[in-house]
C-alpha cells in the first residue's frame, strides 16, 4: 500500500508539473499560421520576392501619413518587420545587393564585386552580367547579351528547383538586367528586362530562342507610349509635399533634352522611351509585365511552389536624378504605394490569401545630395574616381616615368598596371606609398590602404568585415579607397550610393502571407540572411555560396 501511495503522489507531481509548464511556457510559432478565414497549405504555393531599387529603411514609414492601408500599411499592419536589417559588405551598390539578397552570399564569395569591374584576364571593364555568347531575344538591339553566368554560387531560386527536379518554376522580372537576372539564377524558366533603345521587354538566348506570344502581345500595347504621352504630374497639389525640398533646385538633375528645369509637371513625350525608367510609371509598367509572365507561366496553381523574383527599378533612377528629398521620390513612393496595394489584392484573388509568402527588402540605400547637405549646413561633399586617375596617373608619370601606372578605378578601388611598373624598373611600394599620400591629402577621403593589408589596417568595425566580404581574390583591385561620411563619387546635381554608411547600407526587410505572424523585430540581421530564412521555410538545400543565418523569428 505505501508503494501504491508514493507511486500515485509521483504521479500527481509530474502531472501538476506538466501542467505548470503548459501554462508558463510561450505558444510556440506555428509557422503554417495563415490569416483568419485562408485554408492552410504544407508549403506557400508562391513566393514573391521584391527588391526597390534603392529604397532606404525610413521610407517604410517617412510618407505613412499619405500611404493607403492596402499597401505599405498592410505590409506592416500584416507582415513581420525586421527593422534593422543591415548590409554586411561593400560596396552597396545594385548587383552586388540582388545577388547578395538571393544567394546569401557576400561579393567575397559569389563574385559579383559592383556593376562592373574592371577584368585583367580580357584587359577591360566587365559588366556584371554580360554574356557576349548570348543574343537579344525580343530587339534588334544587344540588350540580351546577358546571362547569370559571372555569378559563382546558386540563388534560393535554383536550390528551389533542385529540391524538387526543376518542377518549381522560377521567373525574374525588373527593367534592369541585372535585376532580374542575377536574383532568378543560373536554372531560371526565364528572366526579362526592358530594351529602353527599342521600348521592349526582352530576353537573352541563354533562356529561350523566341520571346513568348504573351511578351509579344505586351510589347505590342507599347505600355511606355502610353505613360509617356502625358506628363508626369504630381499626385497631390504639389505645396502639400511638404516632406521634401521646394520643387526647383539646381542641384536636381534634368531629364535629357528638357528646357524646363528640375519642377513639375515633368514632360516626357519628347524622350526616348528609356525615360519611363526615370518615373513611377516604369515600376506599375514592371509590375504589369509580372503579372503576365506569372499568368503565363502558371504559377502558384501546382503541385510545387514556385518563385517570382521582381526588381523595381525605376525608385533608383528617380533617387539619381533628383535625390532622396525631392518631390518626385515622395511623389514615387506614394505611387508605389498604390502599386503595391494594386498588385497585393492581385495576388489574393490570383493566388489566395495566405497561400503566397511575399518579402520587400531593397538593394541598398542612398546618400542625401551634396548640394542638399550644404544649403543645410551639414557635412558632405563630392568626389571624382576617374579625376582622381587621371591626376595621380599624371604625377606618377612625372615623378616616377611610370606611364598609365593606374589601369581602372571602379567601386571605390583602383587597380594597378603591374606589367608597367615591373617593366620600368621602379620599386611598386614606392609608388603606392605615394599613390596613398596623394589621395588622403583629399577632405573626401577617409582613409586609403593597399587591400592586401586589409587585416592590419586600422579599421573599426563594421567597415572592416563588410570590406573583407566585399573583397574578391580574383577580382578586386589593389587599392581601397574609403570616402568620408556623406561624400559621394558624383558631380553637382543628384546623388549617389555604395559606402558601408548607414545611409546606403540600411535597408527595409518585410515579410508578409504564409506563415508569416505580424510583427517586428529590432534586433540586427543582415541582408545575407534572406536566402537561408526562405530554406530554412522551404525545408531545402540553402544556396552554394551561403553565409548568412536563419531569421528565427520568422521560422518558428
Amino acid at each position: 500500500m505505501k508503494r501504491i501511495y508514493l507511486l500515485g503522489f509521483a504521479l500527481f507531481i509530474a502531472a501538476s508539473g506538466l501542467q505548470a509548464q503548459k501554462a508558463t511556457s510561450p505558444k510556440p510559432f506555428n509557422h503554417l499560421a495563415t490569416a483568419k478565414n485562408s485554408k492552410t497549405t504544407a508549403k506557400p504555393k508562391l513566393i514573391v520576392g521584391m527588391v526597390v531599387d534603392q529604397m532606404r529603411w525610413d521610407y517604410l514609414y517617412r510618407y505613412s501619413n499619405r500611404y493607403a492601408a492596402g499597401g505599405f500599411k498592410r505590409l506592416l499592419r500584416e507582415g513581420f518587420s525586421c527593422e534593422n536589417t543591415l548590409i554586411n559588405y561593400t560596396p552597396t551598390i545594385t548587383a552586388c545587393g540582388h545577388t547578395c539578397v538571393y544567394t546569401g552570399s557576400v561579393p567575397a564569395v559569389h563574385g559579383i564585386i559592383g556593376n562592373t569591374w574592371y577584368s585583367p584576364e580580357i584587359g577591360r571593364t566587365m559588366y556584371c552580367a554580360e554574356d557576349t555568347t548570348m543574343s537579344t531575344v525580343g530587339s534588334s538591339s544587344g540588350a540580351g547579351k546577358m546571362s547569370p553566368r559571372n555569378m559563382l554560387v546558386t540563388t534560393i531560386g535554383d536550390e528551389l528547383r533542385l529540391s524538387n527536379h526543376f518542377q518549381s518554376k522560377v521567373v525574374g522580372v525588373a527593367i534592369k538586367d541585372r535585376g532580374a537576372i542575377l536574383p532568378a539564377g543560373h536554372s531560371a524558366n526565364a528572366a526579362y528586362w526592358y530594351d529602353g533603345s527599342t521600348g521592349n521587354w526582352v530576353t537573352s538566348s541563354y533562356y529561350m530562342n523566341e520571346l513568348p506570344a504573351w511578351a509579344q502581345q505586351f510589347n505590342n500595347e507599347k505600355w511606355p507610349q502610353q505613360y509617356l504621352a502625358k506628363p508626369w504630374t504630381t499626385l497631390y497639389p504639389a505645396a502639400t509635399y511638404t516632406l521634401s525640398t521646394a520643387d526647383e533646385k539646381a542641384y536636381e538633375g534634368k531629364y535629357k533634352n528638357s528646357t524646363t528645369g528640375t519642377s513639375f509637371p515633368h514632360d516626357l513625350s519628347g524622350i526616348a522611351n528609356s525615360a519611363i525608367s526615370a518615373s513611377p510609371f516604369g515600376n506599375t509598367m514592371t509590375l504589369e509585365f509580372a503579372k503576365k509572365a506569372m499568368e503565363a507561366y502558371n504559377m502558384g496553381k501546382g503541385a510545387v511552389t514556385d518563385f517570382l523574383a521582381i526588381s523595381l527599378s525605376s525608385t533608383d533612377y528617380v533617387g539619381h536624378q533628383f535625390g532622396p528629398n525631392s518631390i518626385e521620390a515622395e511623389d514615387t513612393y506614394l505611387r508605389l504605394d498604390h502599386d503595391l496595394a494594386t498588385f497585393f489584392q492581385y495576388l489574393d484573388a490570383h493566388i489566395g490569401k495566405g497561400q503566397y509568402l511575399f518579402f520587400i527588402t531593397a538593394d541598398h540605400g542612398v546618400a542625401h545630395v551634396p548640394g542638399f547637405l550644404e544649403e543645410n549646413k551639414l557635412p558632405g561633399g563630392t568626389w571624382s574616381d576617374q579625376a582622381a586617375m587621371k591626376d595621380l596617373n599624371d604625377k606618377i608619370a612625372a615623378k616616377f616615368g611610370v606611364k598609365d601606372a593606374i589601369k581602372a578605378v571602379d567601386n571605390y578601388q583602383f587597380w594597378m598596371n603591374h606589367d608597367a611598373i615591373e617593366a620600368s624598373g621602379k620599386n611598386y611600394n614606392d609608388i603606392e606609398r605615394f599613390m596613398i599620400t596623394t589621395l588622403q591629402k583629399s577632405p573626401a577621403i577617409a582613409k586609403v590602404f593597399p587591400i592586401r593589408d586589409l587585416m592590419v589596417t586600422v579599421l573599426p568595425e563594421p567597415i572592416r568585415t563588410m570590406m573583407t566580404n566585399g573583397y574578391n581574390t580574383k577580382r578586386s583591385g589593389d587599392i581601397q579607397v574609403v570616402l568620408a561620411p556623406a561624400y559621394i563619387d558624383g558631380g553637382k546635381t543628384g546623388t549617389t550610393h555604395g559606402l558601408w554608411y548607414p545611409y546606403d547600407a540600411h535597408i527595409p526587410l518585410v515579410w508578409m502571407g504564409w506563415g508569416v505572424q505580424p510583427g517586428k523585430t529590432n534586433r540586427t540581421v543582415g541582408m545575407t540572411d534572406i536566402a537561408p530564412t526562405l530554406a530554412a521555410l522551404l525545408q531545402i538545400q540553402m544556396p552554394s555560396g551561403n553565409v548568412g543565418q536563419v531569421i528565427q523569428e520568422i521560422t518558428h
